[in-house]
C-alpha cells in the first residue's frame, strides 16, 4: 500500500454541518475500498488565491490515507460526481514526504496537548 495526501476544497456557502458530512461522505468512500486513513485535518474557511467559479473562500480539508493505486481513480471519481466540490489534488508521498507529513503530525498533537 502507498501513502497518499489529497487536500480538497468546498463550496463555502455549505453549513458546518454539510461540510463535515461530505468529509465523512470522502471518508466512507475510502474506507469501503480498503484504505486506512492516517490522518484527517480540517483547515476550514480560507481565502482562496484566486476566485474559482466566482468564489473567493473556500472549506480547506486534508485527508492522508494508506491506499492501493486503484482507490484514487474511485475518490477522485467521487470528486467530480459532487458539486460541492470546487477543486481538489491527490498525491502520492515518497519515503521522504512520509516522514515528514509524521513529524508534522507529532508536532500538531503537541500543540494541541499544550493547548488544552
Amino acid at each position: 500500500m502507498n501513502q497518499y495526501e489529497t487536500v480538497f476544497i468546498l463550496t463555502p456557502v455549505l453549513s458546518d454541518e454539510q461540510m463535515k458530512e461530505t468529509v465523512e461522505k470522502f471518508k466512507g468512500v475510502l474506507t469501503e475500498k480498503g484504505a486506512e486513513i492516517v490522518n484527517e485535518e480540517t483547515w476550514g474557511l480560507k481565502k482562496m488565491a484566486y476566485p474559482i467559479e466566482k468564489k473567493s473562500t473556500g472549506f480547506y480539508c486534508l485527508l492522508e490515507f494508506k491506499a492501493e493505486p486503484e482507490v484514487i481513480k474511485t475518490l477522485e471519481t467521487a470528486y467530480r460526481r459532487d458539486e460541492k466540490v470546487i477543486r481538489f489534488q491527490t498525491v502520492k508521498l515518497d519515503k521522504f514526504a512520509a516522514q515528514y507529513a509524521e513529524k508534522r503530525r507529532a508536532k500538531l498533537g503537541k500543540k494541541a496537548e499544550e493547548e488544552a
